[in-house]
Order: structure tokens, then sequence, then C-alpha cells
């Protein structure tokens, strides 16, 4: 997990730097046939300070979490499946020309995953004051930064349905095993 988080971080100083590696790496619908290594790309780019804090404090506490319950292979297995869930929803539903970066299909991915093995898990979320269902912090998440500006939903919902998905298998897998 911080070897993913070491990498989003140098990626987005990078960024910083060299603005116009973004057109390169980031995902742009049309272009996917020409640049198919954007679907994985994509998710180590991020649009600006708010946009990697976000992705890699919420990557840190529900991958942490994750990890100790299925794992680190299967925590990868998670992040990079969920992510590139998250970027082929994007392809087919946002607009052509469009370009998508960032991790939060991946996170989504993460916290599906989690959100499905520990629902009734409670966790703070700002700027609630009291903890919430951990379903509820994930789903009521997706569903408010999906109204925001610029911000890629399509992913987000790719990313969510896979880990929703993987959630059921892991939790049977771990019931079975009890």
């Amino acid at each position: 997990m911080w070897i993913l988080i070491g990498i989003n971080v140098l990626l987005f100083i990078v960024t910083l730097t060299t603005p116009r590696i973004v057109l390169f790496l980031g995902l742009i619908p049309v272009d996917l046939a020409s640049r198919p290594w954007t679907l994985l790309t994509s998710l180590f780019l991020h649009g600006g300070i708010g946009h990697i804090l976000g992705n890699m404090i919420t990557l840190y506490f529900f991958g942490r979490a994750l990890r100790t319950l299925v794992g680190d292979r299967r925590f990868i297995i998670v992040y990079f499946l969920g992510g590139i869930l998250g970027s082929i929803f994007y392809v087919f539903l946002a607009p052509p020309l469009s370009i998508c970066i960032g991790a939060s299909g991946a996170v989504f991915a993460v916290g599906g995953v989690l959100a499905v093995m520990r629902p009734k898990l409670r966790v703070l979320v700002f700027p609630v004051p009291v903890p919430v269902p951990l379903w509820a912090a994930v789903i009521g998440g997706f569903v408010i930064i999906s109204f925001f500006p610029n911000v890629a939903w399509q992913s987000h919902l790719g990313g969510l349905v896979f880990g929703l998905v993987a959630g059921y298998f892991l939790r049977r897998q771990e019931e079975f095993y009890r």
C-alpha cells in the first residue's frame, strides 16, 4: 500500500513540473485504441492537492483495513482490477474527448469490498460529527462526490461495482473458512 501511495505522490510531483504528461498518461476515451496503457496509468495521476490527498488518505485507511482482512495479494488484485474496471466504465460512459485521472475508481473498489465484508463497522467521515456505518460512508460518498463538477463518476461507479461484487465473493469465502 505504501508503494502505491508513493507512486501516486511521485507522479503528482512530476505532473506539477511537467503538466503535459497528463495528456500522455491520462485516459481519453477516444484515444484508447492508440494508448491502451492509459487504462492503468491514469490511476496514478491527480488533478490537484485535494484530489490526491482525498484519494491517498482514503486508500491508507481503507487499504489498511482490507489488507488485514484479505492479505496483500488480494488487496492488490482488488485495487488494480477495480481501477481498471473504473477506467473501462469511463471509456463507455463519459464523453469521448474528456480525460480521466485519479485513483478514485481503485479506492472505491477497496471501499466497496469493505462495505460488503464489514458493513456495520462504524467510521468517522468528515464533516459528520458521529460515526456512521461503513456501507453508508462508501455509498453516500459515491453519491455525494458524483455531483461535484469535473468528477469522473463513471470511474467511481466501475470501481464500486467491482468492489461490491468482489466483496460478496470474499465474504462468502471468509464465511466458508470459519
